[in-house]
């Protein structure tokens, strides 16, 4: 299909990703059980879970790697399994293995790619050469992989499943194991694909890269769909801000139970030597009103702070109430 009819393709889709009832066993396993989740065009979506909660299984569906149990994917109006070639076209994908070819030049390996494509001649040497120049490799067009960094891969990677124009690219892990000079290249090429109209779907465990970049986030757990919103508003349901106390020893129960009790306190947690306290309504002004009262309960009670801290709530907390788990040790 050409550039002018994948464009028109693109254009009259109602979404970029629309997954409806969608359902994946294995036998009598349920990997991922009837979940709808849309990526809108132009839209950043991160899909976030711990590990085995149906994040893969979903996304070799939406690609077409994988037959639905039940349940429909289209991706921009075309199935990818009835429609492959076509959906091959829309799709630009990154997995967490770089997957190059180590003793071709990096030159080499997005020829390669782009004949896949029907790249030829100049128009296959311009791409090319368009992709190294955004990878800031021009300089390593003709160096074996090799002996990349692996920033460098990633960078590689990455504009390797862009080379052919893609309308929704996948990006596993884009950040995984790469310096902070590298990541930030990265999040510029992320937003960049943005900008351009296109759409992208990425998971990662990193959940300030996530907050940083998407515009939505879907939370898996067990299969199922356990949010999908905005990051702030995943933020916001957690509470409207968290107080952070570092207390001289721990806090008896009747404490506990009279803070928790208080008005505007949505939750009270003790880690330690660590008191988190979070608020509910829709902002922080209640939450500020309210940490003189609770410095006056907790010093009556013969408690010296060694610290304090207002703040809002992080996407890590949001996931760890909803999932049980912190990111990093799902």
């Amino acid at each position: 299909m050409q550039q002018n009819s994948l464009f028109n393709l693109v254009e009259t889709a109602e979404y970029a990703v629309k997954v409806e009832q969608l359902v994946k066993k294995f036998g009598d396993f349920t990997a991922v059980a009837s979940i709808d989740i849309t990526i809108g065009r132009g839209e950043i979506v991160g899909l976030l879970g711990p590990n085995g909660s149906g994040k893969t299984t979903t996304l070799n569906m939406i690609s077409g790697l994988s037959q639905p149990t039940s349940g429909r994917v289209l991706v921009f109006g075309v199935d990818p399994r009835k429609q492959a070639t076509v959906a091959r076209r829309l799709l630009g994908v990154v997995p967490q293995e770089t997957a190059l070819y180590e003793e071709l030049s990096a030159s080499r390996n997005l020829m390669f790619h782009a004949e896949l494509f029907g790249y030829r001649g100049k128009e296959k040497a311009r791409r090319v050469e368009a992709m190294l120049e955004l990878a800031q490799l021009s300089d390593r067009a003709h160096s074996r992989v090799s002996s990349f960094s692996g920033g460098m891969k990633r960078r590689l990677a990455i504009v390797r499943a862009m080379l052919h124009d893609p309308w929704l690219v996948y990006l596993d892990e884009p950040t995984l194991g790469v310096d902070v000079q590298s990541r930030n290249v990265i999040w510029d090429y992320i937003l960049r694909l943005k900008q351009e109209g296109k759409s992208v779907l990425l998971t990662t465990n990193y959940l300030e890269e996530a907050s940083a970049l998407c515009d939505r986030i879907a939370i898996l757990d067990h299969g199922r769909l356990l949010v999908n919103d905005k990051p702030s508003q995943l933020k916001s349901s957690f509470g409207s801000s968290v107080l952070d106390l570092g207390i001289g020893k721990r806090l008896d129960n009747t404490l506990i139970d009279e803070l928790k009790n208080m008005p505007g306190i949505q939750g009270v947690t003790v880690h330690d030597d660590e008191l988190v306290i979070t608020f509910s309504g829709k902002d922080g002004e209640q939450a500020g009103a309210m940490v003189p009262k609770i410095l006056t309960v907790i010093g009556d009670a013969g408690h010296t702070l060694q610290h304090i801290n207002l703040r809002e709530p992080s996407l890590d907390e949001v996931f760890l109430a909803l999932t049980g788990k912190g990111v990093r040790d799902a």
